[in-house]
């Protein structure tokens, strides 16, 4: 009887190995000869309670149209040989119904178990935001009938802060956690600060800030990058600093986040400075800090330094120059004046050239009084975005700046043909011709 444990314990290693490595089929067709393999013990053997979740698993994961069936039959299987009292057993199945898109049955079953413990509640939270019910998600972790986890809290807090609703009801939830004494998690933190930059609230992002030091949780530059971007958002690049002059290994992602900050608060320098400093730690950049770089020489107005930095970046470093980044480089040429120049940039983009590019001309063609130019990137806005009142309306108002007013007055009329209706707040500024 020993011997046939024994080999079942290692049919289920080779089984689990099939899984971890995503041989799903394989895994199935494994699982089905151990089911009627004579040299092992009896289904109901308590030993086979740990083969039928890994099998669930391959099922769902498959999504084939018979997965519901195979997790009923599974069910029906583990329910005659006593295995749904399990906690590791029901939650994969639970998780099984709501991977197979069966709240509903997810929903019977976990009614039905004579036992639930924390794991199979967060199962069912799980099955929640899968279907996009984050209200039974909360409801389910109010009502839980055993102290939840930290794992529950964090399924959670992630789905609001995903979810982009109510993110004062994220920092709820981790205040909650706290008071029922469960301790917040990395991932508990990184779910959050999401929510606390949603929400400009710098005296949560502080109390994040906090804990994660308490807890000598610096060692992840995930969490770094999350909280610098957090108080940039918020306008404390002292706070943006403190957190990266904590951070141990920076990697890119951090580097990016500080010139980001500094840059979007208009101190180029300090982020031209650091790109610098970068550079001497031996850490190659990325699109982000490409697009971090550009706009901070954009609000310093050093034009021929974006220039420099867009060839050091392509050419020496390799990084891959996108959309955004010759949109924002029309813009830091565009700011400076240099009208032509940024044109010559959309025409030898080789990339598909998007309304953001030929925005950021209209814009500086409206600021230096530039009608040629204007009147191409007005024309390529229309063809790009023929619905947006706002490219038409600042068309006209150049026309207008200029003294242009028939050619203002036309285009209100293109506009009316077109049928593109203007939006609230937006202006002409189209003069009538006197008819004295």
């Amino acid at each position: 009887m020993h011997s046939r444990h024994q080999r079942l314990a290692s049919l289920t290693k080779l089984l689990t190995s099939h899984v971890n490595v995503g041989r799903h089929r394989d895994a199935l067709a494994f699982f089905s000869r151990m089911v009627s393999d004579p040299s092992l013990p009896p289904l109901s053997d308590p030993s086979f309670a740990y083969a039928f979740p890994l099998a669930l698993k391959s099922s769902s994961a498959l999504r084939l149209p018979s997965a519901a069936a195979a997790a009923d039959s599974l069910h029906a299987l583990a329910a005659k040989c006593g295995f749904l009292s399990s906690p590791f057993f029901a939650s994969a199945l639970v998780a099984s119904y709501g991977a197979c898109a069966s709240p509903a049955l997810a929903r019977r079953l976990f009614d039905e178990l004579p036992h639930r413990n924390a794991i199979v509640c967060s199962a069912m939270i799980s099955v929640h935001i899968r279907s996009g019910d984050l209200a039974g998600a909360l409801r389910e972790l109010d009502l839980m009938d055993v102290a939840p986890t930290a794992s529950c809290f964090n399924s959670v807090i992630a789905a609001v802060a995903e979810s982009g609703e109510h993110p004062a009801r994220a920092i709820d939830l981790y205040r909650r956690m706290q008071r029922m004494g469960v301790l917040p998690s990395l991932i508990t933190l990184l779910a959050l600060v999401p929510s606390c930059t949603a929400l400009g609230a710098l005296s949560s992002i502080k109390e994040v800030h906090g804990f994660a030091t308490r807890h000598g949780m610096f060692a992840s530059c995930h969490l770094g990058s999350s909280l610098i971007e957090a108080y940039g958002r918020c306008g404390s690049l002292a706070g943006a600093r403190n957190v990266f002059d904590q951070v141990q290994e920076r990697d890119v992602v951090v580097w990016s986040s500080i010139v980001s900050a500094y840059a979007f608060h208009g101190h180029a320098d300090v982020a031209m400075s650091l790109f610098r400093h970068m550079e001497l730690d031996n850490v190659r950049p990325d699109g982000i800090m490409f697009l971090g770089v550009l706009k901070a020489c954009g609000h310093a107005g050093h034009a021929d330094d974006a220039l420099k930095y867009f060839d050091v970046l392509t050419k020496i470093f390799g990084v891959e120059a996108c959309g955004d980044h010759y949109s924002c480089l029309v813009d830091v040429l565009g700011r400076a004046g240099r009208l032509r120049q940024a044109y010559d940039v959309i025409q030898t983009m080789p990339v598909k050239v998007t309304a953001k590019a030929w925005g950021a001309l209209l814009a500086a063609c409206r600021k230096y009084g530039e009608v040629g130019l204007a009147e191409v990137a007005g024309r390529a806005l229309f063809e790009i975005e023929p619905e947006n009142a706002g490219n038409f309306v600042s068309l006209a108002n150049i026309y207008s700046g200029m003294g242009m007013h028939d050619k203002a007055e036309q285009v209100r009329r293109e506009m009316e043909q077109r049928g593109v209706r203007r939006l609230p707040g937006s202006s002409w500024m189209i003069h009538c011709k006197s008819r004295c």
